[in-house]
């Protein structure tokens, strides 16, 4: 019997029985498709989190000062550092590895636009801190050098704070209130898809002013503060592999200006996004390891449907067996047959679930979604483990009951009823 008669008579048996043929059917092709697309999530989830925490910056690390836990420079342990303008400048003159660092300052400042008024927190910066914080313009420019060293009131807008403070006319190039002083708005950032904040909230909501003209308009007035003082500095490195080593260049020039141990991690508080992205992408990486698992489960159980009914196939047709080798059929005829078939059950249901499978995932790219959805993402790796498994199951599940069929005796296939 040529093939493409077995493939005939393998579709009339199909369309014979056909909820059957449809709900064997359904396990391989909603198992192909639940692994395209759980694979997919799994690597787009992965993917949309590494964007979300470049958006917080670049190799970025945060320093606030903390308290010492051991005794150094005839200094008690339990002793505040706070830190101070002088501490950035050290920073850029001891600390090679550190590629660009900014002083940091916030102040809750009363905003009054023509429009509109708020409270927004005001971040005084370093115009460096714009390129290894992501700040990404959307109207207007961002800050330059000048604006620093001539201590200019001008102001750079979040996208949310700038929607409040103006809603009806742009405002690049209008005036703002401060505390009462005239601030010029020179950009406005674009709108940004930030996981992961710190100080008063994500950029959106911030206003970025010189670190100069924020010392000067608007001086701590926290007890205890002194000037030059700092909510925290803001450092990039010069290279990712190299970020530990640069954290101790920090420890060791701030170790020396504020009398602490370098050794002592407790003398300041430092948040590493580095070492945070490294343990949210094996976070994520798990998670699609387990996507997959569980899809590759049903896709199993899928071929245990087809295994279920070529079993069934081959009691019902134990006569038509009988027959075939009365008039001169061989074991190996009746193998091919039923191996045959099934391996047209499941190649064809697994086309029809890998073509699922990519349409499930080109839709959820093409229609709007929240923003904590991800488009899935398509991989060699997901469309491979299904191939491959779907070949194993092709193996098992048609394998079995085929050599079942064909070590059936004439005798014993037509004595049956």
């Amino acid at each position: 019997m040529g093939l493409l008669e077995i493939i005939r008579q393998t579709f009339a048996t199909l369309f014979a029985h056909k909820l059957r043929s449809f709900l064997t059917m359904f396990g391989i092709v909603w198992g192909i498709a639940s692994v395209i697309l759980l694979i997919g999530l799994g690597r787009g989830f992965n993917a949309d989190q590494k964007k979300r925490m470049s958006n917080l910056g670049t190799d970025l690390v945060i320093v606030w000062g903390g308290r010492t836990s051991s005794q150094a420079g005839g200094f008690a342990a339990g002793r505040e550092i706070a830190l101070d303008i002088n501490d950035v400048h050290a920073i850029q003159r001891e600390c090679p590895l550190v590629k660009a660092v900014s002083p940091e300052v916030r102040r809750p400042v009363p905003e009054v636009s023509e429009f509109n008024s708020a409270a927004r927190p005001v971040r005084g910066i370093w115009p460096v801190y714009q390129s290894f914080r992501s700040l990404r313009i959307g109207q207007g420019r961002l800050m330059s050098q000048e604006d620093e060293d001539k201590a200019q009131r001008v102001v750079l807008l979040g996208n949310d704070a700038a929607k409040q403070l103006f809603p009806v006319s742009p405002a690049v190039g209008s005036e703002l209130l401060m505390n009462g002083l005239p601030y010029t708005v020179f950009g406005v950032l674009e709108k940004k898809q930030q996981n992961g904040s710190y100080g008063s909230g994500p950029d959106d909501g911030q206003l970025f002013a010189p670190y100069s003209s924020m010392v000067r308009d608007f001086p701590p007035t926290r007890a205890g503060t002194f000037p030059g003082f700092l909510n925290n500095l803001v450092f990039t490195v010069e290279s990712a592999d190299e970020h530990q080593a640069a954290l101790a260049e920090v420890y060791r020039a701030l170790g020396r200006k504020h009398h602490f141990d370098p050794l002592d991690k407790d003398a300041l508080f430092v948040w590493n996004t580095m070492e945070g992205a490294k343990l949210t992408a094996r976070i994520f990486d798990v998670m699609t390891i387990f996507f997959g698992c569980v899809a590759l489960m049903t896709l199993c159980l899928g071929g245990i449907g087809v295994m279920n009914i070529m079993l069934v196939a081959v009691t019902e047709r134990t006569r038509e067996i009988g027959v075939l080798k009365a008039i001169g059929a061989t074991e190996h005829d009746i193998l091919r047959q039923f191996f045959a078939e099934s391996v047209v059950i499941t190649l064809f249901s697994g086309g029809v679930g890998l073509l699922l499978g990519l349409g499930f995932c080109w839709l959820l790219d093409a229609i709007p979604k929240p923003d904590f959805i991800p488009s899935p993402m398509v991989t060699g790796v997901a469309i491979t483990a299904s191939l491959v498994t779907l070949g194993v199951i092709t193996m098992t599940a048609g394998m079995y009951p085929a050599r079942r069929a064909a070590e059936l005796t004439p005798v014993e296939c037509l004595r049956s009823e």
